[in-house]
């Protein structure tokens, strides 16, 4: 008796590549890589203070990101946004290959420095 299960497998047919499927990357996964690449930018924060957080909106394959942050203060506060602009868009960029189109950052709260005499 022969069957259709004589032992030899033939390889499947190749598949073209734009054919193979895609990889989703999910919002909350994009998020976590906008506020970590925050974090990495800012260094230490304020004491009380709460690190970075973001939320992203994915369409098209590219991203719209918003950073929610708190800063010390006084300090050079345009600055330190634009930093964390530059930042998310060049580590979402290489981690996930997706384009970053806008990074608003929002600063929810500045601590002020403690200063003698202060408290």
């Amino acid at each position: 008796m022969t069957g259709a299960s004589s032992g030899t497998h033939r390889p499947a047919a190749a598949v073209a590549p734009g054919e193979r499927g895609a990889v989703r990357i999910a919002d909350r996964v994009v998020a976590k890589i906008a506020a970590q690449a925050a974090r990495e930018v800012l260094g230490p924060l304020p004491k009380d203070a709460v690190p970075p957080h973001a939320t992203v909106v994915v369409h098209h394959g590219t991203a719209r990101v918003r950073v929610h942050l708190e800063l010390d203060y006084p300090s050079a506060i345009g600055a330190r946004c634009a930093a964390v602009r530059r930042q998310v868009t060049e580590r979402v960029g290489a981690l996930v290959d997706m384009e970053v189109r806008e990074v608003a950052v929002h600063v929810d709260r500045l601590h002020p420095a403690q200063t003698p005499g202060r408290a």
